[in-house]
């Protein structure tokens, strides 16, 4: 049976931040970032995990932060709990998988997000306003289809609970400063343009996108989890077809059946049905399968 975490608690650990999704502790000069099984929709932690989601978010954050460490250094130190402190090795049976210890950095305020094609709240601005965060994009574009160019989309981190909020290019410079903002566009296209054309020579659509970057030693450094199911929307390239919206390989089924089942998006979120649990769980050791050509650890 999968070993489900929803919380975690050490006493003798100093807890750094808890999010959505992960808690985060401090040994010493490091971080310990663990990934539960917790699942948020509509920025809701909703009642029910979704067995074995952790391990997937973290190892497919490993496999693409060993892709792009040529492109930009990144935080992971390990995730392998036979090379951690200690003091960490009574907790190995519920870090196992699931877990990195990383660099330390300061998280810059921004969500970098990188829009391949054109979807969610993205073709929706589209449809309305004729524009995509500011950005102007050629009239007569249909639902999913192909941007031009992949479009670098930045918003403002928000607190558990919150939304995030998009904001123009010149927000990001008046945030953290040009050179930051222009270095920070510029890794987020390289690094989804590779892990785009990574992923397709596998079948797989990278629409969009979001990275997160953070500063250490004066250097600007990859962060937090990389082109995962819960940050990315992924299709199959088998089946795309642009004018309608594509079956994702994430948490669609559980946002379809909350969508359906007239909750109000306000917490607490409704408790899901155990099909959309058991779906939800094999469509991320899918995608993991799918992109990594291994099977889930």
């Amino acid at each position: 049976m999968a070993n489900i975490i929803t919380q975690t608690q050490f006493d003798d650990l100093k807890l750094a931040a808890k999010g959505k999704v992960r808690d985060i502790y401090e040994i010493d000069d490091t971080l310990l970032m663990i990934t539960s099984d917790r699942l948020s929709a509509f920025d809701v932690v909703l009642p029910n995990p979704i067995p074995e989601k952790g391990s997937v978010l973290t190892q497919i954050s490993v496999f693409w932060f060993n892709k792009f460490k040529d492109i930009v250094k990144n935080h992971l130190i390990s995730a392998d709990v036979d090379q951690y402190p200690d003091q960490l090795k009574k907790y190995s049976d519920i870090l196992r998988n699931r877990s990195m210890l990383v660099k330390k950095a300061k998280p810059l305020p921004v969500e970098c997000i990188v829009r391949g094609y054109i979807s969610g709240s993205g073709w929706e601005s589209y449809k309305k306003e004729g524009h995509v965060c500011g950005i102007k994009l050629p009239p007569g574009l249909k639902e999913s289809e192909k941007l031009p160019e992949p479009l670098f989309t930045p918003s403002s981190k928000a607190e558990v609970g919150d939304h995030d909020i998009n904001i123009s290019f010149s927000d990001t410079i008046n945030l953290i400063g040009k050179e930051k903002a222009e270095k920070l566009r510029d890794l987020s296209l390289t690094i989804y343009n590779k892990g785009a054309e990574i992923a397709n020579e596998k079948g797989i659509i990278i629409a969009d996108t979001k990275f997160e970057f953070g500063i250490l030693n004066n250097e600007i450094i990859l962060i937090d989890e990389v082109l995962t199911p819960d940050s990315s929307r992924f299709w199959e390239k088998a089946t795309f077809s642009p004018g309608k919206s594509q079956k994702s390989y994430d948490k669609q089924d559980v946002r379809d059946w909350l969508t359906n089942s007239g909750w109000d998006k306000k917490a607490p979120g409704p408790k899901l049905p155990d099909e959309i649990i058991k779906n939800t769980s094999e469509t991320y050791k899918k995608i993991f399968k799918l992109l990594t050509g291994n099977a889930l650890k």
